[in-house]
Order: C-alpha cells, then sequence, then structure tokens
C-alpha cells in the first residue's frame, strides 16, 4: 500500500474550510480509499469530515496518508500537494 508523509501547510490546519477541501478531494478519488494517520493515532478514512477534524492536525503537523486501488499513487501525490499547500491563503473561485 502506497504512502505519503506530508507537513500540513494551512495555518489553520485541518480544520474548517481546509478539511472540507481535503475530505471532497479524497471523496473524489474513489473508487480509490484513502486514509490518513496523525502520530499513533488510528489511521481514518480520508472521506470524512468528522474523521479528519477529529485527528486536530495543526499547521506543521506530520500526517501519513495512505491508499489502495488502482490510482492510488496518483490520488496520494494529489492529496499530498493539496495538504502541503496554504487552503486557507486560496481564494474561493467568483461564479
Amino acid at each position: 500500500m502506497p504512502t505519503r508523509t506530508v507537513t500540513v501547510g494551512s495555518a489553520s490546519g485541518l480544520h474548517a474550510r481546509p478539511a472540507a477541501l481535503f475530505v471532497q478531494a479524497a471523496a473524489a478519488a474513489a473508487p480509490v480509499k484513502v486514509t490518513i494517520q496523525v502520530g499513533e493515532k488510528r489511521a481514518v478514512p480520508a472521506n470524512s469530515m468528522l474523521s479528519v477534524l477529529s485527528l486536530g492536525a495543526k499547521k506543521g503537523t506530520e500526517v501519513v496518508l495512505a491508499a489502495e486501488g488502482e490510482g492510488a499513487d496518483a490520488a496520494l501525490d494529489s492529496l499530498a500537494d493539496l495538504l502541503a499547500s496554504d487552503l486557507d491563503a486560496e481564494e474561493p473561485a467568483n461564479g
């Protein structure tokens, strides 16, 4: 099972908007099953908002992403890039 270790880049960590964006991207990676883990805590589904929020990941926290299924490496690369960026700084698209 491929994994990526990533440092959370968002100023507010994985909370509120950054967590929602991450969870949305993880859900879009289906059928690839992605989990996220902080330290020795158990890995949780990356597509679950409550599970991701429960990790309490702050800016600078190292998380481990793991995925299984066809396209796992590509999904991990995309999600790792997303987590490493400052999602708080990005402006929402104007409609």
